[in-house]
């Protein structure tokens, strides 16, 4: 719970400020400014949340090189996942550690005063937002230190609240940060008012409280500086990286190596070289560990058309005849790949293993899914406003296909329309298991049981650990 490790030269390393005692630190600007940008590095690690997020919804099987090529997905992909799973250990570690660097500006916000404090404050509040929410989505019920750091032993102590408190917490949190940032990030990649506005509409619609979530949407909609791009492609390629279409991106590089003995600690999207084909050698791409498969009733899901499915899907037998490439296959070859987020060749020579070190961008927010949210927020409130829903999504569609291609439906048929747009528009990008899940559609996904899947155990160590003051999950 509370491993807090960095490996990057950029990025502070976390031992340092623990070896200085609290009194001595926090003393000017800068103290607090490394230890935000302490705050950011774990983001990075959340490759894992959005690699293993996919394998576990329908969009795709896990692949790999065989049936045992790391145990821990294949068990998330299939549903036989239990408390003994070393990626989903990691993935409570690394979002706690996260949680306890952003608690650690947030504990000694008023030890020191400087101009634009507040900034600092509100992003390290939006950045344990960002955390919590990933744990509460994934976990459940989970334990949280609104005053500040964990401890040690505090996990024979702290409870795990209930749901209801954490998304409380994370609500203050967005909403403090929303009051106190501007639409401007200080510098590329830091948080801004449009990404707490965003994630502050996600959460409430994670939560039904869907007349919350269409105010604030709708708002950013109408005041932000953010909008479609053109080219659906171009969202994925270098060029669009932190663009217009931007709300959140998690920032990536290659000029630091990295191994696997501590994927953490890659300053590169790891879930890229894994997502990339099995020995190919061709033009544009570069080889991978064939995870994340796409199924063919993931690509059936476009409609004729569909631009976005040439982007989205690489059809890999197709794209051999056309340009001569060649691969090899792995586990549960399916014949495509989520060409989002599959490594690209590079002009430079990076730095470390090339598979772990992909300089890709997460796109955590997009303006396209934020305008989804608002659609399903204004359609599915207790006084629905379909009209403003189908402009919503209707606008999400007529770049999809390169004109106006509406829906024209209400009511139910409008939700179920909207639901596939999210599907088509966001696969590859991590977040069909949850919507899944948060809106009862979870026993689509092979192998999902009611009652249990709809969150993942809490690690045995965990539990061990708290001596008995937590409870596991239901049903593992």
């Amino acid at each position: 719970m509370l491993l807090l490790n960095s490996c990057a030269d950029e990025y502070l390393d976390n031992s340092k400020i623990y070896a200085i005692d609290t009194e001595s630190f926090f003393n000017s600007e800068t103290d607090y400014y490394n230890a935000l940008v302490a705050a950011y590095d774990p983001l990075q690690s959340t490759f894992i949340n959005v690699l293993m997020g996919e394998i576990a919804s329908n969009n795709t099987l896990c692949g790999g090189e065989s049936a045992t090529d790391v145990p821990g997905y294949q068990q998330v992909d299939d549903m036989t996942h239990s408390p003994v799973n070393s990626q989903l250990q990691n993935l409570w570690s690394w979002m706690f550690g996260g949680v306890n660097r952003a608690a650690y500006i947030i504990e000694f916000q008023d030890k020191t005063d400087f101009v634009g404090k507040e900034v600092i404050i509100a992003e390290a509040r939006f950045l344990r937002a960002y955390y919590n929410f990933e744990l509460v989505k994934w976990f459940g019920d989970i334990p949280i230190k609104p005053e500040g750091r964990f401890v040690f032993g505090d996990e024979k102590s702290i409870p795990r609240s209930p749901k209801a408190e954490v998304y409380a917490l994370i609500e203050a949190d967005l909403k403090y940060a929303v009051a106190n940032l501007t639409y401007v990030a200080p510098q590329v990649g830091r948080a801004t008012k449009g990404s707490a506005e965003a994630l502050l509409g996600k959460v409430y619609l994670y939560q039904d409280k869907f007349q919350e979530a269409s105010t604030v949407l709708k708002n950013l909609i109408d005041f932000g500086p953010y909008d479609l791009v053109t080219d659906y492609n171009s969202i994925f390629e270098d060029a669009g990286e932190n663009g217009v279409e931007s709300v959140f991106e998690v920032q990536y590089t290659d000029i630091q190596g990295a191994g696997f003995g501590c994927l953490q600690c890659s300053e590169g999207n790891v879930a890229v070289g894994f997502q990339g084909v099995r020995g190919y050698d061709g033009d544009l791409f570069t080889s991978g560990f064939s995870f994340n498969v796409p199924t063919q009733e993931m690509v059936d899901e476009f409609e004729p058309g569909d631009n976005r499915k040439d982007v989205a899907i690489l059809d890999i037998d197709a794209w051999a005849a056309s340009t001569g490439a060649s691969f090899t296959t792995g586990y549960e070859h399916t014949g495509f790949f989520n060409r989002k987020y599959i490594p690209r060749k590079r002009s430079t020579e990076a730095a470390g293993d090339l598979n772990l070190t992909n300089p890709n961008n997460y796109r955590a927010i997009r303006f396209a899914d934020v305008l989804l949210m608002a659609a399903e927020a204004f359609n599915r409130r207790s006084n629905p406003d379909d009209g403003i829903a189908k402009v919503y999504l209707n606008r999400v569609r007529a770049r999809a296909f390169g004109a106006a291609n509406d829906v024209t439906s209400s009511g139910s048929n409008l939700t179920s329309a909207i639901y596939h747009e999210r599907r088509v528009e966001l696969v590859g990008e991590g977040h069909q298991f949850f919507d899944l899940v948060r809106t009862g559609r979870g026993t689509q996904i092979t192998g999902f049981t009611s009652g249990k899947n709809e969150v993942f155990p809490i690690p045995l160590e965990e539990i061990q650990f708290s001596q008995g003051n937590w409870s596991q999950n239901s049903n593992y």
